[in-house]
């Protein structure tokens, strides 16, 4: 047997193609756990509206950054970097922008329960809980993601998340790396749906060669027929929402027609609703990527470095004019965008029928 770290201890990656939540040791009709032909299970309804607007729109902000974040406080030494200055940085961050959010995500090492015991996420807030460890096995051109040691599914769910984020650095035609990533897409999907929890799932392009290295030209060729065949393979698999890149290289192409044709075929792809995510992106960049994906079909945004980068290595006595002057203003900007051209997730589910009986087999 093969086991994940982060996955129950009887979440078998052997067999979990086949594995049915009733045959773990439950008996929830197909309707609760969401298994039969997508449709939503009662849980996982009440989880994603606590996550977005009342039209379905996601508008969540992205403080589950690590190492990543450590890199954009101290780019010379990023393990200087203390535990304390991360989660010092995120509670600013959740205290000042949760308010204007539906929702946040955040990681459970810095961020998770100090915003809770601090009270700087509000009660009204949903998040989003990272599964992940920051780091990936293997070479780059065969990515493999690790789950984070000590953590589950069923902690988040314990901690009170709204939904499980698991980023997954995925190509479609990797050989053998492909077939680890979507096994673990299949435990982790099998889970969520345990657990009645939804799953975001964010797949992140790569090159399995090296000869064809990411940022390049010749990759950014490749990226929109990645991401689109990511989004439909994966989804096939019962996510809950793709948390997706857009599927144009901005830098290596800045047509704009080209980029609506490629959202658009991203959205017929995708089985399940998506988010956009910004994926470091200029801030104008992004809103503008934003607008084309949500006219396509996205269903919002998700959030981080491009709201925020400029706070990681200003002073702290420029922290709250930062705060007030660009990261405020912006987030208002992008959740105008999504109210006003998103398409709410409810579009791409199935609703359950429920009757006056269901209790009973809950």
């Amino acid at each position: 047997m093969t086991f994940v770290d982060g996955l129950d201890d009887d979440v078998d990656l052997t067999d979990v193609r086949d594995v049915q939540p009733e045959e773990k040791g439950t008996s929830l009709p197909a309707f609760v756990t969401g298994q039969e032909s997508g449709t939503l299970s009662p849980g996982k309804i009440r989880a994603l509206q606590t996550t977005s607007t009342e039209g379905g729109i996601f508008m969540i902000l992205a403080a589950d950054h690590r190492d990543s974040m450590r890199a954009l406080i101290n780019a010379e030494d990023p393990a200087s970097v203390p535990a304390a200055r991360l989660t010092e940085l995120k509670l600013a961050l959740v205290k000042h922008v949760a308010p204007l959010a539906s929702g946040v995500m955040l990681d459970p090492v810095y961020s998770a329960p100090q915003a809770i015991v601090d009270g700087a996420l509000p009660g009204n807030i949903g998040f989003l809980s990272a599964l992940e460890e920051q780091g990936y096995l293997g070479d780059p051109c065969s990515r493999q993601t690790t789950l984070l040691n000590g953590w589950s599914v069923a902690k988040a769910k314990r901690l009170g998340a709204s939904g499980i984020k698991l980023l997954l650095f995925y190509h479609p035609d990797a050989g053998e790396a492909t077939g680890r990533q979507e096994q673990t897409v299949r435990a982790v999907t099998t889970d969520c749906a345990r657990y009645e929890i939804p799953l975001f799932l964010e797949p992140m392009a790569y090159s399995p060669d090296s000869r064809v290295p990411h940022g390049s030209g010749k990759f950014a060729l490749q990226r929109r027929s990645i991401v689109i065949e990511s989004a439909k393979r994966l989804g096939a698999f019962g996510p809950d929402v793709l948390k997706m890149q857009f599927p144009i290289d901005a830098q290596h192409e800045q047509d704009q027609h080209i980029w609506k044709d490629a959202c658009e075929e991203l959205n017929a792809a995708a089985p399940v609703p998506w988010a956009l995510l910004s994926g470091g992106e200029p801030y104008d960049t992004f809103k503008t990527q934003l607008r084309i994906a949500c006219e396509a079909g996205c269903s919002g945004f998700m959030v981080g470095r491009a709201l925020w980068i400029e706070m990681m290595s200003a002073e702290e006595s420029e922290r709250r004019k930062i705060i007030d002057e660009v990261i405020l203003p912006r987030f208002d900007e992008l959740s105008d965008i999504a109210t006003t051209y998103g398409h709410g997730w409810q579009e791409k589910c199935r609703m359950p029928t429920v009757d006056d009986a269901w209790y009973r087999h809950y």
